[in-house]
């Protein structure tokens, strides 16, 4: 197996992971399903974390999560499927953040982790072993690249922004 081969069933394999992975925590919000909330259980905790309005907020979070996770099993559309996913998990850094860096104690790591690996999987393109490279690279130009990862940081600055100034006009620390 050459190089090439190697590094395209590497990309395979962790797009796979990451984007299964990604489903299921969208699939929770969107759903219920894994014991997740659901849509109205995932805007009631959305409105509560400072996300408004939180229907909204857990719709996209959710569209992010689930979305870009089955478009990177694909290997659709990756430079989009990566920042929508890396975007998603602005907002969760931003949840977690207080708490420090580590999981165990309630961190950032673990959606931080997600993020950049969606983001370097966006970046780094989807191999061989992809529907981006079966329709001709259609969903993947360069062009797509730092538009999407553009658009995606802009969203989550702003909602971000928009949580934090709506939790410091409310009295609540971040």
């Amino acid at each position: 197996m050459s190089c090439i081969n190697r590094r395209d069933l590497a990309l395979l394999a962790l797009r796979a992971g990451t984007g299964a992975v990604l489903m299921a925590h969208g699939t929770q919000k969107l759903f219920g399903w894994f014991g997740g909330a659901g849509l109205d259980g995932t805007a009631a905790a959305m409105e509560h974390m400072g996300f408004t309005p939180g229907r909204h907020s857990a719709l996209a979070a959710g569209l992010g999560e689930t979305g870009g996770g089955a478009l990177l099993v694909l290997g659709l559309a990756t430079p989009a499927a990566g920042a929508a996913a890396a975007g998603a998990m602005a907002g969760a850094v931003s949840v977690h953040a207080p708490a420090g860096f580590f999981a165990q104690g309630g961190g950032f790591e673990y959606p931080a982790f997600l993020g950049f690996t969606a983001a370097a999987i966006g970046l780094a393109g989807a191999g061989r072993y992809s529907l981006d490279h079966a329709t001709g690279h259609t969903f993947d130009q360069r062009w797509m690249l730092g538009l999407a990862f553009a658009a995606s940081a802009l969203a989550a600055a702003v909602v971000v922004t928009k949580r934090a100034q709506g939790r410091s006009e409310g009295g609540e620390e971040e």
